[in-house]
């Protein structure tokens, strides 16, 4: 019998909080982020276990991983990959670069280059990598996870919007509670690394994961009611630029994978509110005038999800 998803994210849990302690929250999120084959961005001040997380999750899963530490003189080839000159042969080879993974953590990600962060580009959003004109694609399922400090300027770069379009969310991971720090205090010397994490799902499960999410029950009145939400973020009058079709799909998405974590085989509107926050607020763009007056994402899909009401699907037996 296959794997359920409630399943496998309970043991992804138990595995991970071996090493991030007093943070289960963020945890079903990265699981969220993994069972909807969406990237995830990581992003709080130093010393929160960011990369940590980002380590345990891939651990956790059977398969490969890479770690690609984006520093400024890191250059796009050894992201994507570069052709390489035999001179016996006198052709070119392929060497593939970081990304040809299964799970690929991007530590540090606006430390590199603007050049450099678009090598991500295509590989996020199609899962291939196009090198002389030759398209290579990496392995599936695929997973970016990011991390970044938002508060530290010296030496980095802004993430472009069409970068953060293609993070299925953002995170932060925040302190931990005083109990949970009192664990990791007094767990620092003896504690877990997570290298030394067992993989608790291998591919053919993570896959099979994966697959079984998809195919979860929308209904069109719960995909409206996201496509409302997202539309309703372009309206709203402290909003450059609001969320775009991708973020419409990519709430759906993150919302299917939560229903399917609480082992439920449909949708609902709460789903999709509960997780509207970390999928949408890093796709608004707000006007000069509401960061002069300090108005925030999350303050703008509070209105919008204050003044949308939620529908009422049929009943599963109504539908039938």
């Amino acid at each position: 019998m296959p794997l359920s998803p409630a399943r496998a994210a309970a043991l992804l849990a138990e595995n991970v909080q071996r090493v991030i302690q007093g943070k289960p929250e963020v945890v079903r999120l990265a699981t969220v982020a993994l069972f909807a084959e969406g990237h995830l961005l990581l992003e709080d001040v130093p010393g929160t276990g960011k990369t940590s997380l980002a380590r345990s999750l891939a651990r956790s899963i059977g398969g490969r991983w890479s770690r690609i530490q984006f520093t400024p003189d890191l250059l796009p080839g050894d992201i994507t990959g570069v052709m390489i000159y035999q001179q016996g042969t006198g052709s070119f080879d392929f060497r593939p670069g970081g990304v040809f993974a299964n799970v690929v953590l991007a530590d540090e990600i606006n430390r590199g280059t603007p050049k450099t962060q678009s090598a991500l580009l295509e590989v996020m959003a199609e899962r291939i990598v196009t090198v002389d004109s030759v398209p290579y694609a990496v392995p599936r399922p695929f997973l970016v996870v990011a991390t970044q400090n938002p508060i530290e300027l010296d030496g980095t770069y802004r993430l472009p919007e069409a970068q953060l379009d293609r993070f299925l969310m953002r995170v932060g991971v925040g302190y931990p509670d005083h109990d949970a720090e009192v664990r990791v205090v007094l767990g620092a010397a003896t504690g877990v690394d997570p290298d030394a994490l067992t993989p608790v799902l291998d591919l053919p499960e993570l896959a099979a994961v994966i697959a079984q999410v998809r195919r979860l029950h929308v209904d069109p009145l719960v995909a409206g009611y996201a496509v409302q939400i997202a539309s309703a973020t372009r309206e709203h009058p402290a909003v450059r630029y609001g969320a775009s079709p991708r973020g419409s799909v990519a709430l759906v998405a993150a919302a299917r994978a939560a229903a399917a974590i609480e082992d439920r085989s449909f949708v609902s509107p709460d789903d999709v509110k509960t997780i509207a926050h970390a999928v949408l607020a890093h796709r608004i763009v707000l006007t000069p005038e509401a960061e002069l007056n300090r108005r925030t994402a999350a303050e703008v899909l509070d209105d919008v999800l204050g003044a949308i009401p939620q529908p009422t699907p049929q009943p599963a037996a109504a539908r039938a």
